[in-house]
């Protein structure tokens, strides 16, 4: 790694340059507007308890335009008839995890009304290309600009509404898994005691899914490698974690699969929710478009996931998902 930090400065250089090429450019060019016929809002306004927005991979690019896919969610959000409680980042929120990016994404989200709290957990991309500590001030400077909070670190919890949400991520820099230490373990036990004593859905933010889950390792690569996809050799330990609790809603990114067959799978006694790319190319699904992800409604008997095409303003019923709450 002391290759990519010796680099790091002609990467920050270039993408500099390149953002302002492109932030002319896209004057010109094209530009994502969601349809308002259709605009985000509850099935029931009066009995929800709380919403959010969940999107994982925006891999938000200096260098290339895909930020466009990361701001027609933003529109859409915008003109939603109800609010958003929370907007969610499941990992990858950029590509390399440049101060350019963070600038954007900041400067993106202060420019719309994005709802009135922000979940952002670190993905592999977040990570991998400089000093560990150097991307949790990044990440977390990004936030705490944007919400006055003062998080110093990728793994923490928060409740909005009276609901729990617990945000993993690894404890040291890796390429494309995560490091879950015993330390952080203990610390998800006891958040998960807390925020399941009195039977609602508590939610627990990763970027990599549980080995074996939402079609690994066949929805990674070609398959061919049984360990490739998952969050890493603390996989087991993970799952035993969660699992001795009810109504825990795993929420994951990382493998980019459309809406379809591999978004929603029981694991054991999890809920797990594999989100779609929103800034990345989709496969493996029936539907793999770009600004996809889910505006999420938690009722007192379940929590619903509902799919949309943010980039054309609407729901996807036939790919909802509705869990119930025991």
């Amino acid at each position: 790694m002391q290759l990519m930090t010796w680099l790091n400065p002609i990467f920050t250089m270039l993408a500099s340059i390149f953002q302002k090429i492109l932030a002319v450019s896209l004057v010109f060019g094209t530009v994502i507007t969601p349809s308002t016929e259709t605009p985000i809002r509850a099935i029931n306004p009066d009995d929800v308890r709380l919403t959010f927005t969940a999107l994982g991979d925006t891999q938000v690019n200096a260098f290339n335009g895909n930020m466009k896919y990361f701001e027609a969610v933003l529109k859409d959000v915008d003109t939603a008839e109800t609010n958003q409680d929370a907007f969610m980042i499941v990992g990858d929120i950029t590509e390399n995890s440049l101060p350019q990016e963070w600038s954007f994404i900041k400067e993106t989200l202060l420019s719309y009304d994005f709802g009135d709290d922000l979940v952002f957990a670190s993905g592999n991309h977040d990570i991998r290309l400089r000093n560990y500590e150097e991307s949790v001030k990044l990440l977390t400077d990004c936030v705490n600009d944007i919400t006055g909070s003062d998080l110093d670190s990728f793994i923490y919890s928060k409740e909005i509404n009276g609901y729990k949400f617990i945000v993993m991520g690894s404890d040291r820099e890796e390429m494309e898994e995560a490091y879950i230490s015993v330390e952080q373990l203990k610390w998800v036990d006891a958040e998960l005691r807390d925020g399941t004593r009195l039977g609602k859905p508590v939610f627990v933010i990763l970027h990599q899914p549980l080995k074996n889950t939402h079609g690994l390792p066949k929805t990674w690569g070609n398959g061919s490698n049984p360990d490739a996809g998952h969050v890493g050799k603390q996989s087991d330990q993970i799952f035993e974690t969660l699992n001795k609790y009810d109504n825990v809603i795993l929420i994951t990114g990382h493998l980019h699969t459309g809406f379809g067959q591999y978004s929603y799978e029981k694991i054991g006694n999890i809920h797990g929710v594999n989100v779609p790319g929103a800034g990345k190319n989709n496969k493996d699904g029936d539907y793999c478009e770009f600004s996809t992800g889910y505006s999420v409604e938690v009722y007192d008997d379940e929590v619903i996931f509902r799919a949309r095409d943010y980039a054309k303003g609407e729901y996807l019923p036939e790919y909802d998902i509705c869990i119930p709450v025991e």
